[in-house]
């Protein structure tokens, strides 16, 4: 690609008057020797000398030092700069510092971000591999057994086939999850906006929920009694899905014979705000910028225990996100943890 070269003349103007003012003087120190000092002798000798000084460095540097520079954008155009490509092209030496400086810096910035995402994906397939693998193996060792003659037990093989029909509603759920995250980050989730009763749609996740947190003794609460409906603006389902998900995960990270609270509280900007706590396990500071990615878990060794897909916060964030709100988390290691959201209120 051929680079159009802005020239700077600055170099040579600046030498040339170096020049100029060092050979002027030295002839006025001649001429006064020979005691025949002229200051229109030594104008003109100034003059001369700086046209041709000016002239002759602006050449020199032009074929020396120019055509290098040039090389030097030739050669950066090729790593496809759209910084450098998109300007034209200077000799000034500083301004072509500052520039190589910050090619070299965004340069970095890309290869780290570059190593950051290649780790993330290694360890994405990783997670994605072994929640698939679990699933897929116990089907599989479940049929196995009833082709190698369980299936002569009646006993056994309803047994076996209940047991595989769990294995494949585990996938078809992560499956579902992943199709649904997909969505999302492509910008293919359609929302459907109407006005809701946050507070009954809150009641109604509790009503679902209510046998789940009974065998942990945990109690699902409002922090107050809400008599008013407090109406807000979204889709109603995808909301429930956003309150359902992180009420199952106070439920599963949650202490036995604990609590998990949920309170609505005014914001300014006609805004609410709905906060999940949990007097659970709690999260290390270190994890909680890692919550919402993929099948990132806590408790690696613990959590797969409970079940689920390892999709549920990231579908919580997508969701909330998609409403144009923000998500908030806050948690004391060995105390417990609070999500929080925000929704548009309406009258």
């Amino acid at each position: 690609m051929s680079l159009k070269l802005k020239k700077s003349y600055k170099f040579a103007f600046k030498s040339a008057i170096y020049i100029t003012l060092f050979s002027a003087f030295f002839l006025a120190g001649l001429l006064s020797l020979c005691l025949q000092f002229s200051w229109t002798v030594v104008l003109l000798f100034g003059m001369c000398v700086f046209t041709f000084s000016f002239f002759v460095l602006q050449y020199r540097v032009e074929r020396f030092i120019y055509r290098r520079v040039k090389k030097i954008y030739d050669d950066i155009a090729l790593l496809e700069s759209s910084t450098l490509r998109n300007k034209s092209i200077t000799t000034d030496m500083a301004t072509l510092t500052r520039e190589l400086e910050k090619f070299a810096r965004d340069k970095k910035i890309e290869i780290e971000t570059l190593k950051i995402r290649e780790e993330y994906r290694r360890e994405f397939l990783g997670n994605v591999s072994h929640e698939l693998k679990t699933p897929l193996f116990t089907v599989q060792g479940y049929l196995l057994t009833l082709l190698d003659g369980a299936m002569n037990d009646k006993t056994l093989r309803k047994k076996y086939l209940q047991r595989a029909e769990k294995g494949v509603e585990r996938l078809i759920y992560i499956v579902q999850d992943l199709d649904m995250i997909t969505k999302m980050e492509v910008g293919d989730l359609n929302l459907n906006f109407t006005k809701f009763n946050i507070v009954e749609l809150i009641q109604n996740v509790f009503d679902l929920l209510e046998m789940k947190a009974d065998r942990k003794g945990i109690m699902l609460m409002f922090d107050m009694k809400y008599i008013k409906p407090i109406m807000v603006y979204g889709d109603q389902e995808k909301i429930q899905q956003v309150v359902t998900n992180l009420v199952v995960n106070s439920i599963k990270y949650g202490n036995e014979n604990g609590t998990t609270e949920v309170a609505i509280e005014d914001l300014v900007n006609n805004k609410v705000i709905v906060r999940i706590k949990d007097n659970g396990e709690g999260i290390e500071a270190k994890n909680i910028p890692r919550l919402f990615e993929r099948f990132f878990r806590v408790d690696k060794s613990g959590a797969r225990t409970e079940g689920g897909s390892g999709l549920g916060l990231s579908i919580v964030k997508h969701i909330i996100e998609a409403h144009d709100e923000k998500m908030y988390v806050e948690s004391t290691y060995g105390k417990g943890s609070e999500f929080s959201f925000t929704l548009e209120k309406t009258k």
